[in-house]
């Protein structure tokens, strides 16, 4: 089967920049104490103008430049999100209507962080069954939306970015090599938002007791997260005959240092060979993993025949790993 090739890539954060300092001076915090359990020092939020989808295309609009592709010569979109513009209609129906994509069909996916993995690997899907030739994955989020800042446990973390990918067909073995999806609802409540579904519609008592904001229990998801990390790349490798040491790039979730580094030290992968920017970043959810890779490409830090591992994990709780050949 034709592999889905990247052909593109783009990025987009928003220009405001918050420190921890200023986050200090909203919750009981200091920078030393955030830097220490996650590791982030600064993360980018959206003005008060800008959208989920907005931040979609700008970074889209910079992956099609790069692809050399107009909007007319897209087959397909899809978008990973938790924080839609709307409940209805989806953002991906915004995104492609502001790029002007006229003949397009697209679909949201909420897989939450791990959104960026689940929407590559229902993208090229299409792209390797002979469906579409061109498809759109974009990872998106304004997560400071849905952020309690008076939240230490996650207003520290939360943050605004998107970032976009095109994939066609592969001339060569270059492409997504394979991606495996998993989730387990059982442990919903590790990070969740409760109000504004139907369980919980809008209502003053929603809002009064701050229900339609993020909510997380951080030590245990640590637990977690670390073993979602680990299986899930360590299957996927072992699946096609790699080891660790075959993986030049490890492109994880950027969620907290603290798990990266335990998930690359069960894996094996020294931390010159894992991609970081979440100190910069901070957690941006399903725009991460394609932030990251954005970054790492033009820093060049991927080069063709490289094998890129990406992973990620989000509420649900959702996870999944993707081995890429670039």
């Amino acid at each position: 089967m034709t592999r889905a090739k990247i052909i593109g890539v783009g990025a987009y954060a928003p220009k405001r920049v918050v420190t921890n300092a200023d986050i200090a001076q909203m919750v009981d915090t200091s920078d030393e104490w955030i830097v220490q359990r996650s590791g982030i020092r600064e993360r980018r939020l959206a003005d008060e103008t800008e959208t989920t989808s907005d931040l979609a295309v700008k970074a889209a609009q910079q992956a099609l430049e790069r692809a050399n592709l107009t909007p007319d010569d897209i087959d397909f979109i899809v978008v990973g999100t938790t924080s839609a513009d709307m409940q209805f209609p989806s953002t991906a129906n915004y995104v492609q209507s502001k790029l002007g994509c006229r003949k397009t069909g697209s679909v949201d996916v909420w897989a939450a962080c791990t959104g960026s993995i689940y929407s590559l690997s229902i993208a090229a899907q299409f792209v390797q069954t002979g469906k579409y030739a061109r498809v759109l994955c974009i990872g998106a989020e304004t997560l400071s939306r849905i952020t309690d800042f008076t939240d230490r446990a996650t207003c520290v973390l939360l943050a605004d970015a998107a970032g976009a990918v095109v994939l066609a067909p592969s001339p060569d073995a270059s492409g997504l090599i394979d991606a495996d999806l998993y989730s387990d609802g059982a442990h919903w409540e590790l990070l969740y938002m409760p109000g504004g579904g139907s369980k919980h519609p809008a209502s003053h008592e929603t809002v009064d007791a701050r229900m339609h904001f993020a909510k997380m229990k951080g030590s245990e998801l640590f637990k977690v997260a670390v073993r979602m990390f680990t299986e899930s790349a360590a299957t996927i490798l072992a699946r096609h005959g790699f080891t660790a040491a075959d993986v030049d790039l490890f492109v994880p979730h950027q969620a907290n240092l603290r798990i990266i580094e335990a998930a690359a030290k069960r894996l094996g992968l020294p931390m010159d060979r894992v991609f970081i920017n979440l100190d910069r970043y901070g957690n941006t959810g399903a725009a991460s993993v394609y932030l990251a890779l954005e970054e790492a490409v033009g820093a060049g830090r991927v080069k063709p025949g490289d094998l890129v591992l990406m992973a990620a994990f989000g509420g649900g709780v959702t996870w999944g790993a993707a081995l890429y050949r670039w």
